[in-house]
């Protein structure tokens, strides 16, 4: 570590010293002859905020202190680095060449400024063509590689990708529980650049001539902050290269894996609480999907802590449709992990279930079924009265498709079969739903489902549903004469009403 920090101390030193020569005026003219080292129209723009107008080849960024290097701001620079053209990887032999990926990851450490396609095309496309060199040049590494080279690579990762995104409104319309947005996503210039280094970036973490050990030190916890910043990114190609990335740093570096966790469970914890919306979450989720099915058994605390206060609030914001599909696999591994927080999720979508929103609500039941495929017997039982009670709200929709949805549970035989096992308590409470559906509901297809529902349980236990419909007849009868009753308690309070007005109008004629 000694060796590490002189090292990082030297290169401060030099930093210093060529950032002071740099302010001495120069003997030669001849970058005012190519359009003058002052005018900033002809600088490359690169800086973390993007205000820069300078070629940034290594300032130091954050925390990582070994992140280190020069600051070329002058075209004549831009013209010294890339007019004297590198070999290539075949022409020099073996030993030589971890010299040379050096060698071109500083050349990749200058970025450009897209946003004018008729800049420095020569020199861009250059620095494309040695990126896609040094991408085959790690995927076929046979010797490990050098802590020197870590440091560049990661040096030329964290110039190239680590930017402030562009601010993107928040103010986003929702239809029905569906996002609606008239602006097309946000497609960075940069892309045909940012793809060939995230491919670099994800070869050199997924290559086995890596050591973690030391890659750990430089891949830290403030390099993986800034990656997941980048998942808000509009750009879907930018965040599925994101996904990739991260899922192979979690896979390689174990000592980061509670921190990632952590990481991304605060993200969703603003997206609850705070904004609503963010552009990844569906990508995270993703990989969230596959590291939970990694998850030993018995289940930690702190997984189900995740599930508890992060998965299931994320059924809250209104833009749920997004991601709505990666959110309800997660779910669904954890019940097939671990069947006794059935009773638990199941109470968590009853908590934020719907009850305006009807596509939403579609969303709900489906993801219900899934998790009543994998449920046992004892945790159904334990949630079944407050479950059918939302069930049979549900069953008498107006809004064909959620009454729909709803009746589609009896098509699934596990779910039937659970039903069966607690028929006296479900049946009370769905019956009078189901009456009402087959005498009124406007929608055919809704009406023939019902009738469907009926017959199951007509005919998985005649006494009962007889026993069931012959109570929710005398119901009906004594909420008629209830009716009946109010209605001639408010003609007798008018005429009352009626009388009074008629007495005062007398006495006042009088």
């Amino acid at each position: 570590m000694n060796e590490i920090h002189n090292w990082v101390f030297s290169i401060t030193k030099f930093s210093i010293i060529t950032h002071i020569l740099s302010k001495l005026p120069r003997k030669s003219s001849k970058g005012s002859e190519r359009g003058g080292s002052d005018n900033s129209e002809n600088h490359v723009v690169y800086s973390k905020s993007g205000n820069s107008h300078d070629v940034d080849v290594g300032h130091n960024h954050g925390s990582n202190d070994s992140l280190i290097g020069l600051n070329v701001s002058p075209d004549e620079d831009l013209a010294f680095l890339y007019n004297e053209p590198l070999p290539v990887f075949k022409d020099v032999s073996n030993s030589e060449k971890p010299n040379l990926f050096v060698k071109k990851l500083g050349l990749c450490c200058v970025v450009f400024d897209f946003t004018d396609p008729t800049k420095h095309v020569k020199e861009k496309d250059i620095k494309r063509h040695v990126l896609v060199e040094m991408v085959d040049y790690v995927t076929s590494a046979n010797a490990k590689f050098s802590e020197a080279v870590i440091v560049e690579v990661v040096k030329m990762i964290y110039l190239n990708i680590f930017r402030t995104l562009s601010p993107q409104p928040r103010d986003v319309n929702f239809v029905d529980g569906l996002e609606v947005e008239d602006d097309e996503p946000l497609m960075d210039p940069a892309w045909p650049h940012l793809q060939i280094v995230y491919e670099l970036f994800l070869r050199f973490v997924a290559s086995h001539e890596l050591d973690a050990k030391v890659a750990k030190r430089y891949i830290n916890r403030s390099f993986i902050l800034k990656l997941l910043d980048l998942f808000d990114s509009e750009d879907p190609r930018e965040r599925d290269y994101l996904k990739m990335t991260l899922h192979r740093v979690y896979g390689k570096f174990m000592v980061h894996r509670s921190f990632i966790r952590k990481a991304i469970n605060n993200i969703f914890y603003g997206v609850i609480f705070e904004t609503e919306k963010h552009n990844g979450i569906a990508e995270l989720l993703e990989i969230l999907g596959s590291v939970i099915n990694g998850f030993a058994l018995p289940l930690k605390d702190e997984h189900k802590l995740f599930l508890v206060r992060a998965l299931i609030p994320l059924h809250k914001p209104k833009c749920l449709a997004m991601y709505h599909q990666q959110l309800s696999y997660c779910i669904a591994q954890f019940v097939e992990k671990d069947c006794k927080l059935a009773d638990t999720i199941i109470r968590g979508l009853l908590k934020y279930w719907p009850i305006t929103n009807s596509s939403k609500e579609v969303m709900f039941l489906g993801e219900l079924e899934e998790v009543l495929e994998a449920t046992h017997t004892p945790e159904f039982q334990r949630c079944t009265v407050p479950l059918f009670r939302r069930i049979a709200l549900c069953l008498n929709s107006p809004h064909f498709q959620v009454a729909e949805r709803a009746l589609f549970l009896w098509n699934n035989s596990h779910i039937q079969n659970l039903i069966k096992h607690s028929r006296k308590v479900i049946l009370p409470i769905v019956l009078p739903s189901l009456e009402k559906n087959a005498r009124s509901h406007w929608n055919q297809a809704v009406h023939n489902l019902t009738l469907n529902v009926r017959k199951i349980f007509s005919d998985l236990d005649p006494n009962l549903f007889n026993q069931c419909l012959q109570e929710f007849e005398e119901y009906e009868s004594k909420q008629d004469e209830v009716t009946m009753r109010r209605e001639a308690t408010w003609k007798h309070l008018e005429e009352l009403a009626a009388n009074n007005s008629r007495l005062s109008e007398h006495l006042l004629v009088q």
